[in-house]
């Protein structure tokens, strides 16, 4: 796996808090020492229903494959986000296409938060708080220091999203956040960043 496109490409960061999940991405696309652009959007709705989201790190043209592979398993089992990615991880294991794709994303719904990582894996994350990618050990620790704050879910995301873009030369500060409320299905969202 390249580690250029894994790990210098982005930072995203999920927080589980409060009958809420968000999660936040910044829009940096790097390619080696060159920000090719500010303003992509990394973090988007999955789903018909739109009841799911992900962020994803890593070579832009493989996430994408693996948004659309995990929006079909999403169809096949709908309401059933581990169900789906574990039916994907079996496909990213076993065929020899995914398991050249450069890429890891981190997806939720109301109920659950979960990393897929490059290696097929699904990984669900203690105390509901994840981050992947150039600036995630940075953007997980932040919001592990913060989740004990009176603040929201999205607050903690978005404040955590800020302290890692000021450590990692890889992330910037354009933002796209989604958040879903568990408790009444409700959704919110912010669009700050463009799309790829």
């Amino acid at each position: 796996m390249s580690e250029e496109f894994t790990w210098h490409g982005t930072t995203i960061v999920s927080v589980r808090k409060n009958g809420q999940v968000t999660i936040a991405g910044d829009g940096q696309v790097t390619m080696g020492q060159t920000i090719m652009k500010p303003n992509a959007r990394k973090v988007r709705r999955l789903g018909h229903d739109g009841r799911v989201i992900g962020g994803f790190a890593g070579a832009t043209a493989d996430a994408f494959t693996l948004f659309e592979r995990l929006e079909s398993k999403l169809e096949r089992f709908p309401g059933q986000l581990t169900r789906a990615a574990v039916e994907l991880a079996k496909d990213w294991r076993t065929d020899r296409y995914l398991r050249r794709l450069e890429a890891m994303m981190i997806v939720a719904d109301a109920d659950v938060t979960l990393v897929l990582t490059g290696t097929g894996d699904v990984l669900e994350p203690h105390g509901g708080i994840a981050a992947i990618g150039s600036g995630g050990n940075y953007a997980l620790a932040a919001a592990r220091a913060l989740a004990d704050s009176p603040h929201s879910a999205e607050a903690v995301a978005r404040r955590s999203m800020a302290i890692a873009a000021e450590l990692c030369i890889y992330t910037n500060d354009q933002l796209t956040v989604e958040t879903i409320a568990a408790s009444t299905g409700e959704n919110q969202s912010d669009h700050s960043g463009g799309d790829l």
